[in-house]
């Protein structure tokens, strides 16, 4: 699916060895405009560092907090005449919440750029892995938000917003059907429960 944004995940090196489903891969197989970039820092990851340094490029990075840009807001401040012709490069931490923060706090560069955010629609539909609070989803639910406030926004179009919910949960249903086979390893006695009535864990923080 083409799409005007570009969307650079930076994937904390846990996350690329160990999640070789994980949401953030799917979601970049959905985006011919995206790429992935492997690292736990970023002020030394050149080809970050290109990206952010591209003139044609207006960087944004996906992270909450009072300073970021709420693009579900009617009148947010991220417009079209704000990018001034350039393109919006959005950039998204892969990672657990832990993991993400460390990811930030080693990253001046990060630090550095404009911050957006959203208002989920809906919550969490990921129902193979818990969010660690109320409004956490994963990468790929992350992207299919932003995508409906960018094309509010006039920022971009999204044509197909179904696509890449109907593929999460295409891989979701596969992993309970393999979770539910006692004949593999990943056989789960107690099934998945609905992700709505399940309790925060203090010890599994997840972003994605």
């Amino acid at each position: 699916m083409d799409t005007r944004t570009r969307f650079v995940f930076l994937m904390h090196p846990k996350e690329f060895k160990r999640e070789k489903a994980g949401t953030g891969r799917l979601t970049h197989l959905c985006l011919p405009n995206s790429k992935i970039c492997m690292g736990a820092e970023f002020d030394t990851h050149e080809e970050v560092q290109e990206l952010l340094r591209d003139p044609g490029h207006y960087p944004v990075l996906v992270y909450p907090g009072p300073s970021a840009v709420n693009l579900s807001l009617p009148q947010s401040a991220l417009t079209p005449e704000t990018l001034g012709g350039r393109a919006l490069l959005v950039l998204l931490l892969d990672a657990t919440w832990a993991s993400a923060r460390k990811m930030l706090r080693l990253s001046t560069n990060l630090q550095r750029l404009p911050r957006v955010m959203f208002t989920p629609a809906a919550p969490s539909r990921y129902v193979i892995k818990q969010q660690p609070q109320e409004g956490g989803l994963s990468t790929l639910e992350t992207v299919h938000e932003l995508l409906l406030a960018l094309e509010r926004s006039r920022l971009d179009a999204y044509p197909m917003p179904g696509q890449l919910l109907s593929l999460f949960q295409q891989m979701q249903d596969f992993q309970i059907r393999c979770a539910s086979d006692p004949t593999l390893p990943s056989y789960r006695k107690k099934p998945y429960g609905d992700p709505r009535t399940r309790t925060v864990s203090k010890r599994r923080e997840y972003i994605k």
